[in-house]
């Protein structure tokens, strides 16, 4: 679909010269933002550049779960999937509000106390042992590049394609190579403070359109009454023709697109795996100042949750009342002159709004929102990888590795991703998906249901050991790989085609058969657990919800802790006669204990001088502090003390905010 040259593109889609404007400087104060971060970033040691010196606060924090969860996939898969059939995919979006509290109230004190930068070294030192961190490693980076960074490309590249006419690959890499520089450079700050950014031109784009589109369609009562009706010409028997319970979240549970079994409990076991125990969405919360600034962002994120449902989702079925044709197209030969798929195009919903509808100016300003969609989903995706790889697989092999090797493979890494991105584009081009939300969630639900189901028991069940961990995960992969080779074995039927599938996959829902795997990992674990030997208490203190405030407990490393943290001396130790030198500690908590002290630095080589340069590392200055110091300042970072005053005023919100979700549940259910 691109045209020869960008400017007959541009005019082309209606794009005019205010939209240009707007969407170039929206990319430069994009820009500018990441790198500003960068410079006040502390990019010479690991907390600072993965975890942001542990300094941010609550709006910062909101702003970035939120930016990070709602990417240009969830635009366009949303929006989609609302368009096909309905509200129930908003489930999605109102269960979240409930999972981003019980990340901050249950989840999020214990990865704190436990001192960890990762979730997969959260398993090193609840368990102990090597092998459940290095497969939760392999296993988050395979779920990232196969769910979140390709369903983010795919869905950006149908957003350039179709609102732009951007040759895909020009408009992709002008997206990357902006987000590379400042995710590069400046680590999980300049993520974030881009994040707060994007969250704003998203939140204000979205709102700007959802007027416009109940406008054009009369409101909402409308909307009620049109969408039944949105019928395409090409209709073929009941294919094509909108579902009785479009207006309802919860349905009969023969229902084929979202049963209500699955919806309650499916849907939640998927929102609470990706809010509580995932990289991306965890990392945010672990960079707060204190658990009154986790709480408050994680309560700012689940009132923004609300907003999709009537920001994205019923712009989708508008479009479908205002586009029947293209929209709701069931004619493969049509729906591939449409829009390139021979599935369906509810995909383009969204973006055929913004073409339709918007005027010249505020077109530019969803254009600029739809790149925050996808630039805030891939930055977070990227430094969170980043973070998984450098700490839980390089330093695994390079267990005498360096601050400065560790932050430089980190950054490589980084471009590593950027490139497996760019290569994915044709596949994701030649890609025949329907509805591209129930793909992403369909994928999840084969891997993490058991991934879950682990992370509860090790923090709510101290009797939960490794071999129970370990097995427990090993059965649910299994069982979650035979179900995915089975589905993508056999396809899916078109609508109108009678079903070849055999009933352990047509008869059975991807959701409720991530409930039925969950259950099975859940088990598995604690009948493997219970049959072997248990942990000493002494190896799990701080590390479950039970013990999360035995701060002045002194817990007793696993073996290969201790072999890691002898390694670790002994790597100090030379570093103290290298050129670059220096005590690993966040600068805001060593500002905390003493006041740094000036010793001599070496001059570095000038080729370090300019691997350094191009990496963004800042070599540390030398510390000396003492053995008593560093006690002190570990229990600083790992403090989940809360002020009582904070803590009821964020309990109070919390509450609020649950009557609030409660409410929209039983009015649309």
């Amino acid at each position: 679909m691109a045209t020869n040259g960008t400017t007959d593109a541009f005019q082309n889609a209606g794009v005019g010269t205010i939209d240009l404007v707007v969407i170039v400087i929206y990319l430069i104060c994009c820009l500018l933002c990441g790198l500003w971060a960068t410079w006040r970033t502390q990019r010479g040691s690991v907390s600072g550049y993965f975890l942001a010196g542990r300094d941010m606060l609550w709006f910062a924090i909101g702003a970035s779960l939120f930016s990070s969860n709602i990417g240009s996939g969830s635009f366009i898969g949303l929006a989609g999937t609302g368009a096909a059939n309905g509200i129930a995919v908003a489930s999605y979006e109102l269960n979240g509000l409930f999972c981003l509290l019980l990340l901050a109230w249950l989840f999020v004190p214990v990865y704190i106390s436990s001192g960890v930068y990762t979730l997969p070294e959260f398993l090193l030192k609840r368990f102990g042992g090597q092998r459940l961190q290095v497969y939760m490693a392999v296993l988050s980076l395979i779920i990232y590049v196969f769910t979140k960074i390709s369903a983010d490309m795919y869905a950006g590249a149908i957003f350039i394609n179709q609102a732009v006419q951007w040759n895909i690959y020009v408009g992709v890499l002008v997206l990357l190579a902006i987000t590379a520089i400042y995710t590069v450079s400046g680590g999980l700050k300049a993520v974030i403070y881009t994040d707060t950014l994007q969250t704003v031109i998203m939140v204000g784009g979205a709102l700007v359109l959802m007027v416009l589109s109940f406008t054009k369609v009369g409101g909402i009562e409308t909307l009620y009454e049109k969408y039944k009706y949105a019928i395409p010409d090409d209709v073929n028997g009941t294919c094509g023709i909108p579902t009785d319970e479009a207006f309802h979240l919860l349905r009969d549970v023969n229902a084929g697109d979202l049963p209500w079994p699955g919806n309650v409990f499916g849907i939640t076991i998927l929102s609470t795996w990706y809010f509580c125990s995932d990289q991306v969405l965890v990392q945010r919360s672990l960079a707060a100042k204190n658990m009154h600034h986790v709480k408050g962002g994680s309560i700012m994120a689940a009132y923004l949750k609300v907003l999709p449902l009537f920001t994205t989702v019923f712009p989708g079925m508008i479009s479908r009342i205002l586009f029947p044709n293209q929209i709701a197209c069931v004619d493969p030969d049509i729906c591939e002159t449409v829009c390139g798929n021979r599935e369906g195009c509810t995909n383009i919903a969204y973006p055929k709004l913004v073409i339709e509808l918007m005027p010249v100016g505020l077109k530019g300003l969803m254009l600029a929102s739809m790149m925050a969609a996808l630039m805030s989903s891939l930055t977070s995706v990227f430094n969170s990888s980043s973070t998984i790889f450098t700490i839980d697989i390089w330093k695994r092999f390079r267990p005498k590795c360096s601050d400065a090797e560790m932050l430089v493979v980190g950054r490589v890494f980084v471009l590593a991703l950027v490139i497996i991105s760019i290569v994915w584009i044709p596949v994701l081009q030649a890609s025949q998906g329907g509805q591209l939300f129930n793909y992403i969630q369909a994928v999840t639900g084969y891997f993490a249901p058991p991934v879950l189901s682990l992370y509860l028991l090790a923090i709510l069940w101290p009797r939960c050991n490794e071999q129970g961990a370990f097995w427990g995960l090993m059965v649910g992969l299994l069982v979650g790989v035979i179900r995915m080779a089975l589905d993508f074995g056999y396809g899916a039927p078109r609508c109108g085609e009678a079903e070849f599938r055999p009933d352990v996959i047509s008869k059975i829902h991807f959701l409720h058969f991530t409930i039925l795997l969950f259950v099975i990992s859940l088990v598995a674990t604690i009948v493997i657990s219970l049959f072997t030997t248990p942990l000493d208490p002494d190896n799990i203190i701080r590390c479950t919800w039970w013990t999360r405030h035995d701060s002045h407990a002194e817990r007793t490393l696993f073996p290969e802790e201790e072999r890691r943290h002898k390694l670790a001396e002994i790597a100090n130790e030379e570093l103290r006669h290298k050129p670059v030198t220096g005590t690993y500690i966040s600068r805001n908590l060593f500002f905390q204990l003493l006041k740094e002290r000036n010793n001599h630095v070496k001059t570095l080589p000038k080729w370090r001088q300019w691997v350094y340069l191009v990496c963004g590392y800042e070599p540390p200055q030398i510390v000396d502090i003492s053995d008593e110091e560093k006690k002190e300042a570990q229990k600083l970072l790992t403090s989940v003390h809360e002020h009582p005053k904070w803590k009821m005023f964020v309990n109070l919100n919390a509450l609020v905010l649950m009557t609030f979700g409660i409410f929209l549940w039983g009015f649309f259910a």
